[in-house]
């Protein structure tokens, strides 16, 4: 895994000292050194306020971008990220392009949650469909909190500038495709 490299290397090529990015990402200066050194691996809340910190994805923060016009993956050289505290994995199944558009899939250990994720950009779109289980989906603006509760088969659709956080409540895991939309144009 390449995350420790790749942020330290985004935060260098922005110019950002360790307190600038601790400012932006509500991190601790001393969490940010650890994880650069390889010391530390942060849990998936505190990689997704990293990566909306140096203004860039999760995917983005573990490899280097792939070129070419046609990619093929192979199972077992997905780009994972698996959150120490708890077990939940975020598996890219698009290739890393640099593209607006990521597809996910993610697995929810059985009682546990994703922690509270920083709001994207506005213009930032999520969608979800349930593979497997039941999770809800609390969306949080300010004050107010919303929670959907989604089984297997449902789909959900949800504008990801608002904080936001997955939970699974179940003796079963969870898994579910969840696509990204970072393209911020105008809708037409």
């Amino acid at each position: 895994m390449q995350f420790y490299k790749n942020v330290k290397k985004q935060r260098l090529e922005k110019g950002y000292s360790l307190e600038m990015l601790s400012e932006k990402t509500g991190v601790s200066r001393a969490m940010l050194s650890k994880i650069e050194r390889n010391e530390k691996q942060p849990t998936i809340k505190v990689a997704a306020q990293i990566a909306e910190g140096l203004n860039t994805s999760i995917s983005e923060l573990l490899g280097e971008k792939e070129d070419g016009r046609v990619i093929t993956i192979k199972s077992e050289k997905h780009l994972k990220y698996t959150d120490p505290d708890n077990g939940f994995e975020r598996k890219l199944l698009s290739p890393n392009v640099g593209s607006d558009i990521e597809l996910i899939l993610n697995t929810l250990p059985a009682n546990s949650n994703t922690g509270l994720f920083p709001g994207h950009s506005i213009g930032v779109r999520e969608y979800i469909y349930i593979l497997k289980g039941k999770i809800t989906v609390e969306l949080s603006e300010e004050l107010e909190s919303q929670k959907y509760v989604l089984s297997e088969g449902d789909s959900f659709y949800f504008e990801a500038h608002k904080s936001h956080q997955f939970i699974n409540n179940e003796n079963q895991k969870c898994e579910y495709i969840l696509v990204i939309d970072s393209n911020k144009s105008p809708k037409i």
